[in-house]
């Protein structure tokens, strides 16, 4: 019988997929509805001595207040019974942010490392990973708070029509995603929200961010111009070589006289000599020697970086040396040049625009939140 269960792959795979969703479908750069209202701030933790909502009875909405140190998360139970406190990982401004929604956020980058052995290594991986996702998590709650002050909104519709996205591109009815949703803590009500939540901050970013960008059509040519002078360079040569070998542990006038050889076979090549004549006459490489000396194409990364740097600069039919190797000296010569093609301007010119776009969108994006840091109070409590 097939089980419904998912793999935590598949299921990371679910919980990345609003992300997707936005960035190929427009809502990262799309326009907020009019009318936009503020959204409602994170609720505030109730103090450590005051019971928590039963779940038949829905919190509702209130005032911002300072928050407590901890939340409790289940209901007032009989005295003397245990309670469960949520701890409080972190404080962003007016919001916190739990240790249940932390751990809930590392579950599907956390998955893979009970394969780690070593449980101090372990442990190491897992603070590293929960560090770096709580920074992200702090992040997106300044981004939140940004859009509410700017009076943002996403509809239900809009939270709706992303879900019916994500059960299609992962080919799920409304029970698979619920027990994926389950695997990784998370209830059909939660998700929404960090649905909405998502689609808040991409609009945000969209909105605050983006006029900072601009992308002008001499950036545009300036990037071209910059593939082309890259692209011209040289993808692989033909080479090929006459060694002049010396010992492990050469002389002075060991290392002199090789010179010497090396430079008359360069100038009778310059002359007009025949090279590969001069290869099956002079060389000291027994296997290219009777074949012209031929080394064949060598591609880019292939050799040595000092080889490279030299012949990959030198053109077609061009002679130099004498060239220190592990061998001895080397004459080397150039016989054919393959050169990367480029496109021209106007197949590439939207192409080019996009990146453009994206990677300054990017490092606006950064600056903006660093702004949004220096201004903020954040407490870390990990």
């Amino acid at each position: 019988m097939t089980s419904n269960r998912m793999a935590p792959g598949r299921v990371a795979l679910l919980m990345r997929s609003v992300l997707v969703l936005l960035l190929l479908g427009g809502v990262a750069y799309g326009q907020p509805p009019p009318g936009a209202t503020p959204p409602p701030k994170k609720e505030t933790p109730p103090a450590a001595d005051q019971p928590a909502p039963t779940p038949a009875q829905p919190a509702q909405p209130t005032q911002p207040a300072k928050p407590a140190p901890a939340r409790k998360v289940a209901p007032a139970g009989k005295p003397g019974q245990k309670l469960m406190v949520d701890k409080v990982v972190a404080i962003v401004n007016d919001a916190v942010i739990l240790h249940s929604e932390l751990m809930r956020r590392t579950a599907p980058v956390t998955a893979d490392l009970d394969e780690v052995a070593d449980p101090r290594e372990r442990k190491r991986r897992q603070d590293k990973l929960k560090s770096q996702v709580l920074e992200e998590m702090v992040n997106e709650e300044l981004i939140v708070q940004a859009a509410g002050e700017s009076k943002l909104e996403v509809s239900a519709k809009e939270v709706q029509s992303a879900l019916e996205e994500i059960k299609k591109q992962n080919n799920l009815d409304d029970n698979q995603l619920a027990e994926a949703l389950r695997l990784q803590g998370y209830t059909m009500s939660s998700y929404r929200a960090d649905v909405r939540r998502q689609i808040l901050r991409m609009r945000a970013t969209n909105m605050l961010v983006r006029p900072r960008v601009t992308v002008t059509d001499d950036d545009v040519r300036a990037r071209y111009d910059a593939m082309s002078r890259r692209s011209a360079a040289v993808k692989r040569i033909k080479l090929r070589h006459i060694l002049v070998a010396l010992p492990d542990k050469p002389t002075e006038t060991q290392i002199a006289d090789a010179k010497r050889k090396a430079t008359d076979l360069m100038e009778k090549i310059r002359a007009g000599a025949d090279f590969a004549r001069l290869a099956a006459d002079n060389s000291d490489d027994d296997q290219t020697k009777f074949s012209g000396g031929e080394l064949g194409w060598i591609e880019r990364g292939s050799i040595d970086t000092e080889w490279e740097v030299i012949v990959f600069a030198m053109n077609k039919g061009e002679v130099r040396g004498p060239i220190t190797g592990p061998r001895g000296l080397h004459v080397f010569q150039v016989t054919e040049v393959e050169r990367n093609q480029q496109k021209p301007f106007a197949q590439m010119k939207e192409q080019l625009r996009n990146e453009i776009f994206r990677k300054e969108m990017e490092r606006q994006t950064k600056l903006w939140l660093d702004e949004l840091r220096e201004k903020a109070h954040i407490q870390m409590k990990l």
